[in-house]
């Protein structure tokens, strides 16, 4: 098999989950426990050279995507990703473009990192989650210490060197009672486009089941209406929010590019710093390990009968009422990974966030149907249903 069958996404973790931070909420630092004989989490250059050969030969069209996480990558060092565009580079096909894409905290940026990255032409996400006070409240230091300052100041850099930076925000249960106070920020900043990552931590221990930094159900939903109501009023076209943008692609007739809003899921895979696939971000577990990159070539993995059926059991599980729901097209029951609940007939699978979801979506339905009947009033020649 020489190409797979649809677009894909690998979170490649080069340094697997290794950061210099120790926030309170991160999900992925508990993944070393994979590995407890690993001594360099440092994906080896012939791994990190088979996996860009590999991901290049699977891609379906001529723009190649690459998408590097953590942990935090930048521990890598500048001279790695050096290396990476290098090989890059030297397997990239005649007319066909590479793009890279990193995730990361800020912290480690510096001048050198930001002309490198404006350079190559990468496009950085950065975590921020609100002010201050807001932002340190879990995003702390391996000794305990506040990070905001470092963070603002690696944002900053990418700002002066023109590197498209976008902002992904945790929205938990301390910073989900200011939304106008996150909000302002991202627009003092000037940030292009912003992500909302609402976080759940199921906990079967504690009273309701989740973490005490889990973000409330309806609350998350009402600090997105919120944020949305200003949102109209003042910055349509200055600032791009994600979920406002899935809500609208229902509106003309668009796929979700969102995968926890897709009908199906599966094509976000994860790569470890060991050449190990795993079926998603927040599935790195020995059950979805279907296999290492060096012994069973990427295209296969993706392809696989295991991995498939992983994406289609999202919409197999569906629970009746979430099927039966006016909001459906814009959920479609969201991330697997939050679907812990009993609907109201006792049904399994109902996502933990599900009111916050049918607050937000229903609130801003009126104004995404407004929306493309204008557009259908002004382009009538195009059929988008």
């Amino acid at each position: 098999m020489d190409k797979a069958s649809r677009i894909f996404q690998v979170f490649v973790k080069p340094i697997g989950s290794i950061c210099n931070l120790d926030c309170h909420y991160c999900y992925y630092l508990k993944t070393a426990y994979l590995y407890p004989e690993a001594e360099v989490f440092r994906m080896p250059e012939v791994i990190l050279e088979e996996y860009i050969v590999q991901h290049i030969e699977a891609c379906t069209e001529p723009v190649i995507r690459f998408s590097w996480h953590g942990g935090e990558p930048t521990v890598l060092g500048l001279d790695y990703f050096r290396k990476i565009v290098a090989l890059q580079r030297k397997h990239q096909p005649l007319d066909w473009r590479i793009t890279n894409g990193m995730q990361t905290n800020g912290t480690l940026l510096n001048e050198e990192w930001c002309r490198f990255l404006a350079a190559e032409g990468f496009v950085v996400g950065l975590s921020l989650d609100g002010p201050q006070e807001l932002h340190d409240q879990y995003r702390l230091t391996k000794g305990g210490k506040p990070t905001y300052e470092q963070t603002i100041r690696g944002y900053e850099l990418l700002q002066q060197h023109g590197v498209y930076t976008d902002i992904l925000c945790v929205v938990n249960a301390h910073n989900v009672r200011y939304p106008s106070r996150v909000y302002r920020l991202f627009k003092q900043i000037k940030a292009p486009y912003v992500s909302f990552l609402p976080l759940v931590e199921p906990q079967p221990e504690a009273e309701g089941g989740i973490s005490s930094r889990t973000v409330p159900a309806e609350a998350f939903g009402a600090f997105l209406c919120s944020i949305f109501d200003e949102w109209i009023n003042q910055d349509i076209g200055r600032i791009k929010i994600q979920i406002f943008e899935e809500a609208a692609r229902t509106a003309f007739g668009q796929d979700h590019s969102l995968c926890i809003f897709r009908e199906t899921c599966g094509d976000i895979p994860v790569i470890e710093h060991n050449g190990d696939f795993f079926s998603c971000d927040h599935f790195v577990d020995a059950e979805h390990c279907l296999g290492n990159i060096i012994e069973t070539p990427l295209v296969e993995l993706l392809e696989s009968p295991t991995q498939r059926a992983f994406g289609q059991a999202k919409l197999d599980t569906l629970p009746r009422c979430c099927r039966a729901c006016e909001v459906r097209a814009m959920c479609n029951g969201g991330c697997p990974k939050n679907r812990f609940l009993r609907t109201p007939d006792d049904e399994a699978g109902l996502n933990y966030l599900c009111a916050g979801y049918k607050r937000f979506f229903t609130h801003c339905r009126p104004f995404v149907a407004e929306v493309a009947a204008q557009w259908r009033r002004q382009n009538p020649e195009r059929v988008i249903f």
